[in-house]
């Protein structure tokens, strides 16, 4: 059982340093080099050429889409663009990599010195310093057959899947990130996020974590102190999802920590995240860039990214994530704590768009966290996945609006709609939820109720006008909560003179 030391502990006594890694795969219809289709899943080996496999005498050519989709990335993280930039080749030797080697970036990033400000739960802000970002394919995929866990230690046989191999993808590298102290983990999860947030609004990639579109490589150190050299580090790969990039760092901290009070060394390494118990293993003594033997791709021409074509790019962004949740903030007239409610529900999208067709902001971010995300909860899916959407939720809005429907009522009829009974109008007219708001009937069933109690009735009218609520309950009670609540203290109190 690895030794761990008590994280406040880990925190007083040391100061920890991130380095993070993030791979995107870009949404290209095409890979990075050939013409072999950029597509997820398919069977084993459809998705390939002769490029993809790395046969002799084949002659790579760059995809023009990603090497737009990079200086977006770049723009977006406040990066320089490097005018004229080249590939590298990266030697190593894994089955999964066909040539041998890794088209890449080494000395020339075509995006680098740029920032991330990263907000943080509280609403603190932390920047997080980029040192570059550069293009580069992706590997294939191995399949470990036999043994445990799925890894090569023990298997009987693997097999190798070519079709992510030469996937477009933009590595961004950080400088090291000091200074977030007990909240390195948090930081580092918000980090990510973010990142995830502006690939999906660049519109580059479709950031699913969950099939490896984003990737994460997060490297923890210790020090002694701020002003102590840096400790040495470990690099946990393919970390994939936010709540993993929180607890693994955390983890190597207080492992770290338990090795160094011990008067041990922390040895640099490769480790693996373990999601099951929440813990990191050894991988392999961690390579430096001049293992890798790195030097200019001789099959590919440089890059060249005019400054004109650059500002072309530039003027074509979208509104960032940050600028448009302060901008919904200000719209929607939101306290902080409530966007952040928002943002933690991942409802931000689809709020914007139950607005966009019609509803109030507060009847829509009411409906979307409150009844819609409970259901969405029990379901076990997204809430993009439910049988409502946007213009489902506005006309339920709407009907609330009008008076056609009040709260209780118009859950009956969300009930409806997400049990497929058809829009909110239709499962209203097919249940008989519509408001009663005639006045002969509220006014029949106003004079009912005083009438079973006289007693309330004599203390209307005397002028305890707030004995009218009891009324009110009896006739919303006789009326199957049908009835329009406010015509009704308005009838009780013309009946009673009140």
């Amino acid at each position: 059982m690895t030794d761990l030391l008590d994280y406040d502990e880990v925190t007083a006594r040391f100061d920890p340093v991130l380095g993070i890694e993030v791979h995107v795969e870009l949404g290209t219809a095409t890979k990075m080099f050939d013409g072999a289709p950029n597509a997820f899943g398919g069977e084993p080996n459809e998705y390939v050429t002769p490029v993809s496999l790395g046969l002799p005498g084949t002659l790579p050519v760059v995809n023009a889409t990603a090497v737009r989709y990079a200086v977006m990335i770049g723009l977006a993280l406040n990066c320089k663009i490097r005018e004229s930039c080249r590939f590298a080749r990266k030697n190593y030797f894994y089955p999964d990599v066909p040539k041998n080697f890794q088209t890449s970036q080494y000395d020339e990033p075509i995006a680098y010195d740029g920032y991330l400000d990263v907000e943080l739960e509280d609403g603190a802000v932390f920047r997080v310093e980029i040192e570059r970002a550069h293009m580069e394919e992706d590997a294939g995929k191995n399949t470990h057959v036999g043994g445990s866990a799925g890894r090569i230690q023990g298997a009987d046989y693997s097999l190798v899947d070519y079709n992510r191999a030469g996937v477009p993808l933009v590595e961004i590298v950080t400088r090291p990130v000091a200074g977030a102290g007990e909240r390195a983990p948090e930081v580092a999860r918000a980090y990510v996020q973010a990142l995830r947030d502006i690939f999906r609004a660049l519109g580059v990639s479709e950031a699913r974590m969950e099939r490896g579109n984003v990737r994460a490589d997060i490297n923890v150190s210790l020090r002694e102190g701020v002003d102590a050299p840096l400790g040495t580090r470990t690099e946990t790969k393919n970390v994939n999802s936010f709540r993993a990039i929180e607890r693994a760092v955390r983890f190597e901290m207080q492992r770290q920590g338990a090795i160094l009070a011990g008067g041990g060394k922390v040895v640099q390494e490769t480790r693996h995240w373990h999601e099951d118990t929440g813990t990191t293993s050894a991988g392999r003594e961690k390579s430096d860039a001049d293992d890798y033997r790195y030097f200019p791709e001789p099959d590919l021409v440089p890059v060249v990214c005019t400054p004109e074509w650059v500002e072309e790019v530039r003027a074509c962004l979208p509104e960032m994530p940050a600028v448009r949740r302060r901008r919904l903030q200000e719209e929607w007239a939101c306290t902080d704590l409530e966007m952040r409610d928002v943002l933690n529900a991942g409802a931000l999208d689809i709020i914007e768009a139950t607005v966009a067709a019609g509803a109030g902001a507060a009847a829509a971010r009411k409906w979307w966290l409150g009844e819609l995300s409970r259901e969405a909860k029990e379901r076990g899916v997204a809430l993009e996945e439910l049988p409502v959407g946007p213009a489902d939720v506005a006309e339920l809005a709407a009907l609330v609006d009008k008076g056609e429907l009040n709260d209780k009522l118009a859950r009956q009829a969300l009930a409806g709609m997400l049990a497929g009974e058809g829009s909110a109008a239709e499962v209203v007219a097919k249940r008989g939820l519509a408001v009663v708001s005639d006045d002969g009937a509220l006014r029949t069933a106003v004079e009912e109720a005083l009438s079973a109690q006289p007693d309330v009735a004599d203390k209307i009218r005397s002028g305890k006008v707030a004995a009218a609520g009891a009324i009110v309950g009896a006739v919303m009670k006789a009326t199957k909560g049908q009835a329009d609540a406010a015509r009704v203290r308005e009838l009780i109190m013309e009946v009673c003179g009140a």
